[in-house]
């Protein structure tokens, strides 16, 4: 058995840093790094993806809404053009950054609200999957297990990526419950570990489906971020799962 571990990163502006990615960094195996409208900014996209490329860490572009006072975590609605444009330019962005840093990217994750908004509306999901193969149909479309993005990115000729969410609480459908509830975020780092298993082993149950999950989502901003990351690991390891990079 064989997973991905991501986490956002990247997600800071100039002197004001959001989240730790030294510390996450050499236990991940794929980077999610913001590309400037709900996060980030150049000098910080360009620091991500270097410390990327040390610890070896596939690198993948995060675009979000152009929502920087809301961290990308409103929702909007922006016709599926608007929406295919500004994916393709947020990705353009991170790549530029890529290359001249001798680097590829190898997949892209919508952020916050459009990731959960593309989970359910399959014309935003179509608009972004659009987005990444008009940049590169070896990219990988990571999406929520099972959800619209999925299938969106599967019918546009993407390889795709199940994803799963250990510090994240689940809604009977398979949908993540809305941050503006109470308890969306799991804080205990002894729970989410054993989310993170049960995600690796069992998969997720969306729309009465079950979905293997591909890859897993450690959120850099999360309180405990960094010792989440080094227990999953450690975790997953001693139930000979193999922590690899998407391919």
């Amino acid at each position: 058995m064989k997973i991905d571990l991501n986490c956002d990163m990247g997600e800071s502006f100039g002197q004001y840093k959001l989240g730790d990615d030294e510390a996450v960094m050499p236990f991940i195996t794929s980077a999610n790094i913001a590309c400037g409208f709900h996060a980030g900014d150049p000098q910080v996209i360009r620091k991500t993806i270097r410390l990327a490329k040390q610890f070896h860490v596939a690198i993948g572009a995060h675009p979000g809404w152009p929502d920087l006072q809301g961290f990308g975590r409103r929702e909007m609605n922006l016709s599926p053009d608007e929406a295919e444009a500004f994916t393709l330019y947020q990705i353009g962005a991170l790549a530029a950054f890529a290359k001249a840093e001798g680097a590829e990217l190898r997949h892209v994750k919508p952020h916050g609200a459009l990731y959960n908004q593309a989970a359910k509306d399959r014309s935003l999901a179509d608009a972004i999957a659009r987005a990444v193969k008009a940049f590169s149909v070896d990219l990988i479309l990571v999406g929520l297990a099972g959800s619209s993005l999925i299938e969106a990115g599967a019918d546009a000729g993407l390889r795709v990526a199940n994803e799963g969410f250990p510090d994240r609480r689940y809604n009977p459908d398979g949908t993540l419950v809305s941050r503006r509830q109470s308890n969306a975020v799991i804080e205990s780092p002894d729970e989410v570990t054993a989310h993170a298993v049960s995600l690796a082993k069992n998969g997720i149950d969306f729309l009465g489906r079950r979905v293997k999950a591909d890859t897993l989502c450690l959120h850099g901003d999360h309180v405990h971020a960094a010792g989440n990351v080094r227990l999953i690991r450690a975790a997953l390891e001693k139930q000979n799962i193999e922590i690899a990079a998407m391919a």
